[in-house]
């Protein structure tokens, strides 16, 4: 039997909210979402953040464990590919970047409500199904 699915939420913010998002993990910058995290016990992660933290690990631990040391330290490189990722968050629910998907529903439903809302672009939804998502690079 294969296991049930996971979730994720990512959402895409103005870069004026990004710079107040990683300037205080508290979210005072926009209220409503702070509201919608403390309810579900989430937080968020700047995805350039999280790259950076991988190559910053990769790099102090040998970058021979990482398989996608390279091609992660080349995306942070590149500036158009920053800039996109200083914008992006994860949504993670108590710690964890995956979770159900009752847990992911609730959360996208109120966050979708936030879209156009104070610097709130988009929701993304992914899933830990390969098919559904593009796979890292082989080398």
């Amino acid at each position: 039997m294969t296991a049930p699915l996971q979730f994720q939420l990512r959402i895409t913010v103005s870069p004026e909210l990004a710079h107040a998002l990683r300037a205080d993990s508290s979210n005072a910058a926009h209220a409503a979402l702070r509201d919608v995290l403390r309810r579900y016990s989430a937080s968020l992660k700047c995805q350039f953040d999280a790259f950076a933290d991988y190559v910053s690990e990769a790099e102090r631990l040998g970058t021979e464990n990482y398989p996608l040391y390279q091609w992660t330290r080349d995306t942070i490189e590149n500036p158009e590919k920053k800039a996109k990722y200083l914008q992006s968050f994860t949504v993670y629910v108590n710690g964890d970047e995956v979770y159900g998907k009752e847990i992911a529903d609730a959360i996208e439903t109120e966050l979708l409500k936030l879209v156009h809302a104070n610097g709130i672009f988009r929701v993304f939804r992914f899933d830990t199904n390969p098919a559904n998502n593009p796979q890292p690079p082989s080398h």
